[in-house]
């Protein structure tokens, strides 16, 4: 299913809708941006927010530990005048973080309690089913989406029907 959406729109409640028949066996939604203008990392922070919003746990998956610092000083500054409760998986505070920012080897033993996966890597998640929602943003680059469709095949082949919403 494809929807044309603007980012606003998706930011005010299609991203972390309630609870779906799918929910208990892995959602996986899309969110393709439609320019390079958009970015990513924003998308991420304003989609956890909307789930923190809700009362649900948050682990975001970088891509390194240079994308982790620079996720965490964005979630001081983005959404604008908001404050979005975070940690990264490394500080010793991050057990009470709503929101925590981690590479994907930290999946197994530092997203307990997660119920939605924000995942900015090239990988797909392997356990889709251990969570409510995956979260796959799609950047404009190429290279970037050509992973997302090998994710998206990944997704399939275990059974799950993820869909798609185009971010303008």
């Amino acid at each position: 299913m494809t929807s044309e959406t603007s980012q606003s729109e998706a930011t005010s409640g299609q991203a972390a809708h309630s609870e779906s028949a799918q929910a208990n066996s892995g959602q996986v939604d899309f969110y393709l941006l439609a320019d390079a203008t958009l970015s990513a990392d924003h998308l991420a922070c304003r989609l956890s927010m909307m789930a923190w919003e809700r009362q649900q746990q948050v682990f975001i998956v970088a891509t390194s530990e240079q994308h982790l610092a620079t996720l965490d000083e964005l979630m001081w500054q983005f959404p604008a005048g908001r404050f979005l409760p975070h940690a990264q998986v490394n500080d010793p505070t991050s057990r009470k973080a709503p929101v925590k920012l981690g590479l994907g080897s930290d999946l197994d033993s530092d997203a307990k309690g997660a119920s939605v996966v924000i995942n900015l890597c090239p990988e797909a998640i392997t356990q889709p089913s251990k969570f409510s929602r995956i979260l796959e943003i799609v950047p404009f680059v190429k290279e970037q989406r050509d992973a997302s469709r090998t994710k998206y095949k990944n997704y399939l082949q275990l059974g799950l029907k993820p869909q798609t919403h185009e971010i303008s």
